[in-house]
């Protein structure tokens, strides 16, 4: 699988988490998070990053964040 880097809007809570909002991919096309289901590392280094469990519509989905990056695996 192939990391493809897009732009997530996100809210920093006052916890200190980060909750993605929004995903925009690289031609523009946007998407609204209706839901974060659930967030976590990788046990096992199966991916770099937290991983967001999230719906898009009724659709569930994985979003990445590494650091300042987020990604999804096309």
């Amino acid at each position: 699988m192939e990391k493809i880097f897009v732009q997530v809007d996100s809210e920093k809570r006052e916890s200190g988490e980060i909750v993605p909002k929004a995903i925009t991919w690289v031609d523009g096309r946007a998407w609204n998070i209706d839901r974060v289901i659930h967030s976590c590392a990788s046990p096992d280094g199966e991916y770099e990053g937290i991983r967001y469990t999230v719906y898009i519509g009724r659709a569930e989905r994985y979003v990445y964040r590494t650091g300042h990056a987020w990604y999804v695996m096309a």
